[in-house]
């Protein structure tokens, strides 16, 4: 039974990721395709946008193809829960857990599901047992070190790009008297302008 658990586990984790990185990567189920996830990267302060968006996406594809097929455990979930933690610490973070208050509700419990099947192992019904494949430590090890590697780059880089962002708004406020900053007060019945 632990052995149909695991591929129940797989298959869900895995389809389930593998589908929300095509979304970004080919536009597939509706989703935004390269150029729209590029935009939705440099929307949360993931610059720029094609490499950070490519960078989720075949995070995500390849994660969840591996974990479904039992392939190459654990680098699968681990892919998983890299992409996961990243959405967590950019697009969910101090808002409520619940996903109907925008929280990371979904992403930790993808995290979860990972995590378990990294620890565990593929299972009976996978390609790592057909094919008789176990990772040696080092490949696991220097997975878990990019992963943590990427993670901080783009937090850093998040934490650089907001910090600059006051001092820009601070420059803006201090327009000349009689000049008016760009997006302020426009006049009745015209939008003001974002640069």
């Amino acid at each position: 039974m632990v052995n149909l658990a695991l591929l129940a586990l797989r298959l869900t984790l895995g389809g389930l990721m593998a589908g929300h990185g095509a979304q970004k990567l080919f536009g597939s189920f509706g989703g935004p395709g390269p150029k729209g996830t590029a935009g939705m990267m440099e929307a949360i302060g993931l610059k720029p946008g094609h490499r950070w968006g490519a960078a989720a996406a075949l995070s995500e594809f390849g994660g969840g193809v591996l974990t479904a097929l039992g392939l190459f455990n654990p680098l699968g979930p681990l892919s998983i829960m890299g992409s996961m933690s990243m959405a967590t610490a950019t697009v969910h973070w101090g808002k409520p857990i619940w996903a109907t208050a925008g929280g990371a509700e979904l992403p930790v419990t993808n995290m979860a599901i990972a995590s378990a099947l990294a620890a565990a192992g593929p299972g009976r019904y996978s390609l790592d047992r057909a094919f008789g494949i176990r990772l040696p430590g080092v490949i696991v090890a220097g997975t878990l070190i990019s992963a943590a590697a990427l993670l901080g780059l783009g937090l850093a880089g998040r934490s650089a790009g907001a910090s600059a962002q006051p001092a820009q708004e601070q420059a803006g406020a201090e327009a000349p008297a009689g000049q008016k900053q760009a997006g302020a007060e426009a006049p009745a019945g015209q939008e003001a302008t974002v640069s």
